[in-house]
């Protein structure tokens, strides 16, 4: 039996939130700012019910109208996280009165109306990409991920989109979508922003003072951190005076290629280092340090990195793929990721010319304010509020 609630259309609305599948990274960071940043009652909604692991909710600042709940399933295995999503949410659901259930991690297992969703991973829909893993368990995880997340936005009363080029992505795959549909953008921490530094000339740059590169990302197919160590290389041997600082944690299965790539590139690390992962906490020191952002990655649904650097008020070299340039616009210096050559041009472009280096950081600093987690709250929850609404309205008939 699928639980619903039948109250007069106008009634105080009940949120549940399943965030039981979101263990690490952009999925806990949107909970925590979604929920620090709203207003519910403003939305309508009287009680938020999150159900997830002791660590998610632990990040969850406390709110009078927030109701945090977990249970043994959610600190297991994913078969058995399942399980408890199948037979045990819906008596939760029922028992709480939830008007609406949102599933921010993309995949609705309980069955219930109405209930909302959203799109965060764009490698599942991207068959360029997700070739890149070859014959792998990564790849049939992503094939299987295709499937159960393309389902799961079809059933779905509502689904939330973080770029246009996610939608448009998605529903080439999934035909249109019977639910609502909304494009709302994660947000950015204001740690992160710094107005943009003055430019120094090429002719300032020296062996002891380079210009400093960063490229923060996992390392991964998709990433592209060798192409840019190459990049770096040529302009190097070009005699131009450049560092490449790489932060990230890695895969098992592209470090080797990373080090093999500054190995043939940089053997005595001197100009191109890997540092590992960095606490999120501590990014923004990256950034602060840096002269010049590199993004080097081929398949994004919200590049978070991205806006990070934006916000951090630094002239970015940035590939041209995906929802980049949309993002991005015209405050970043293009290439193709998979080209060295091409990524060399773009940031020799921005090293020799610091007016032009003024000109996009400031452009990208100025963009950046467009993505902030107070208009990701509220637009959040006028789309959840309406499509609550709909379903109380549809029910009183």
């Amino acid at each position: 039996m699928v639980p619903t609630r039948r109250d007069s259309p106008q009634s105080p609305i009940r949120l549940g939130i399943d965030a039981s599948n979101l263990r690490i990274g952009g999925g806990i960071t949107h909970l925590v700012e979604l929920l620090r940043e709203s207003n519910p009652a403003e939305h309508g909604f009287e009680r938020i019910f999150v159900w997830a692991s002791a660590a998610t909710l632990a990040r969850v600042e406390d709110r009078p109208w927030v109701e945090k709940r977990t249970s043994a399933a959610l600190e297991a295995s994913l078969p058995r996280r399942v399980s408890w999503q199948r037979l045990v949410l819906p008596q939760e659901l029922s028992a709480a009165k939830i008007d609406l259930l949102f599933a921010p991690g993309g995949s609705i297992v309980v069955k219930f109306k109405p209930v909302v969703t959203m799109s965060r991973n764009m490698l599942p829909f991207e068959w360029t990409e997700l070739r890149r893993f070859g014959l792998s368990r990564t790849a049939l995880k992503l094939a299987l991920l295709r499937w159960n997340q393309g389902t799961s936005f079809e059933r779905a009363d509502g689904t939330i989109f973080l770029t246009r080029y996610a939608f448009d992505a998605v529903t080439k795959a999934t035909g249109s979508l019977k639910g609502r549909t909304a494009i709302i953008p994660h947000g950015v921490d204001t740690r992160f922003r710094m107005s943009p530094r003055c430019q120094r000339a090429a002719a300032e740059l020296t062996a002891l003072d380079p210009l400093r590169v960063v490229y923060v990302s996992t390392v991964d197919e998709y990433k592209h951190q060798w192409n840019v160590v190459e990049a770096i290389g040529r302009l190097h041997a070009e005699g131009l005076p450049i560092r490449l600082d790489l932060y990230g944690s890695a895969r098992p299965s592209t470090l080797p290629r990373l080090t093999e790539a500054i190995k043939r590139v940089d053997g005595e690390r001197q100009f191109v280092r890997y540092w590992g992962a960095v606490d999120y906490s501590e990014i923004h020191q990256c950034y602060a340090a840096a002269d010049v952002c590199v993004f080097a990655s081929s398949c994004e649904n919200m590049p978070n990195i991205l806006i990070e650097s934006m916000a951090a008020g630094l002239p970015i070299a940035c590939s041209d793929r995906g929802p980049m340039p949309e993002v991005l616009g015209d405050a970043g210096s293009y290439f193709d990721p998979e080209d060295p050559v091409s990524i060399a041009d773009a940031v020799r472009q921005l090293a020799l010319a610091p007016q032009l280096r003024a000109d996009k950081a400031l452009a990208a600093f100025e963009a950046s304010s467009q993505f902030s987690w107070a208009r990701c709250a509220r637009e959040t929850f006028d789309f959840l509020s309406m499509v609550a609404r709909e379903h109380q309205n549809s029910s009183a008939k």
